[in-house]
């Protein structure tokens, strides 16, 4: 089994001043063997802080993002049977999360699970047998297409045999909020 943290859309210090501290408490090191970033890691202080929780990272470009960082656009890697995509998804046309693109970019890569940002909003949703996450801003970031994002990440248990159980992490209303989402690949 691998636990996966899955998050982004962080913007700081632009448009948020940190990760909530309730969220902090939660994010040790020794728990999370990898992370997935969707970008917009402004903030040289945050990667840091990722790296702190487990050196395995995977960071792809944000619209925010320094170019001389030099993330990719989009990333592939295979967990425990399950082929991973990795994308913001701003350059996506239509963007902010549309059901088709994000299909299409999950056939062109070859992917199980695609993990997307950008909208800023948490969504998770299977669409022709494949997994789609969008971890939504783990700071609650405003964004001109979500007014009051809530602050959101998602951990997901991936197990050899091609199931994903995602739990989601929300703050709402200075309380910390979880779901369980599963799936398996048919």
């Amino acid at each position: 089994m691998t636990l996966v943290l899955v998050l982004g859309d962080i913007h700081i210090p632009q448009r948020a001043a940190d990760i909530p501290a309730k969220f902090r408490k939660l994010l040790v090191p020794g728990k999370i063997d990898k992370i997935l970033c969707t970008g917009n890691l402004t903030d040289p202080a945050t990667l840091e802080y990722l790296r702190s929780i487990t050196p395995e990272l995977y960071i792809v470009r944000g619209e925010f993002d320094d170019k001389a960082q030099n993330y990719p656009v989009s990333h592939r890697l295979m967990e425990e049977g399950l082929c991973v995509g990795l994308i913001n998804g701003h350059y996506m046309v239509p963007a902010h999360g549309d059901v088709d693109t994000l299909a299409a970019t999950a056939r062109q890569m070859d992917v199980d699970v695609l993990v997307t940002g950008s909208t800023h909003r948490f969504e998770a949703y299977e669409e022709q047998g494949r997994f789609f996450i969008n971890p939504g801003s783990v700071t609650g970031a405003f964004s001109p297409v979500e007014a009051e994002p809530i602050p959101s990440f998602v951990l997901m248990e991936m197990k050899m045999g091609q199931d994903v159980v995602a739990y989601v992490y929300q703050l709402v209303d200075d309380e910390v909020i979880v779901d369980r989402i599963e799936y398996h690949k048919s």
